[in-house]
């Protein structure tokens, strides 16, 4: 098995860094975007207005409580057919993107992922301290500035390791873009397997990148996280009693 391994990582590294590299940039643009599109999502879901909470509701109620494969395969093969049937579109230059399956796939994580962030965020707003936003409003900020100077920064520290959560559980759902034919990590592991008939080996390898990839994350975000705490320690290590020593 052992031999095995190397064989498959000497003649196919360069399939699982290729694979490696869209899953990455599936990760990347949709955690992105996503979380940008979460902002207004979860300000929408604070409102004490029902009508504004309506559609920000159904959103993340339709995409939370369905499965992502299930969301991918509507989005690849529903929309992407209904696409197709429209007439004169494959003699169009957008055809070229229309029917890539990668514009499917990062779509329907931007939106999976805009979902899980926007409910996550809802929650770090609300958590806020009641105190310090009226004495923003008592200093006389407006709304805007509000959010900005004192909400955001509050609620990313409140939900920052729920948010962390949400980037790895992200990564590991990149691997369902293979089952549209996205040869991202996983679909280069599977490529390997259909080549090789060995499937312990290809999905070991890839395994193991998953896991680095996931230290790597976890490292980095821990560091953000004593970054956007760094005011709460300050804090707490003032507020501890100076020790002396006193001598007989």
């Amino acid at each position: 098995m052992f031999e095995d391994l190397i064989y498959v990582l000497d003649k196919y590294h360069g399939w699982l860094i290729q694979g490696l590299g869209l899953t990455l940039q599936l990760l990347v643009i949709s955690v992105i975007f996503g979380s940008l599109l979460a902002i207004p999502l979860a300000i929408a879901r604070t409102s004490k207005k029902v009508w504004v909470q309506a559609v920000p509701f159904s959103f993340i109620y339709v995409f939370r409580g369905t499965p992502l494969l299930a969301q991918l395969f509507m989005m690849y093969y529903g929309v992407g057919q209904l696409i197709a049937n429209i007439d004169g579109i494959q003699d169009s230059w957008t055809w070229t993107y229309l029917r890539d399956p990668y514009w499917y796939c990062l779509l329907t994580f931007v939106l999976n992922t805009a979902a899980y962030v926007a409910e996550i965020m809802r929650g770090g707003i609300n958590n806020v301290p009641s105190g310090e936003i009226e004495a923003a409003r008592a200093c006389g900020m407006t709304p805007v500035t509000t959010y900005r100077r004192i909400i955001f920064p509050r609620m990313w520290q409140i939900i920052w390791p729920a948010y962390t959560n949400d980037v790895i559980f992200t990564l590991k759902a990149t691997s369902l873009a293979s089952t549209v034919t996205m040869m991202e990590l996983t679909g280069a592991a599977r490529k390997i397997v259909a080549r090789t008939a060995l499937p312990y080996e290809a999905f070991i390898s890839a395994g193991f990148i998953y896991l680095v990839i996931v230290y790597v994350l976890t490292f980095g975000f821990k560091g953000v996280e004593k970054y956007l705490r760094r005011n709460e320690v300050r804090q707490a290590n003032k507020k501890q009693p100076i020790k002396t020593d006193i001598q007989a």
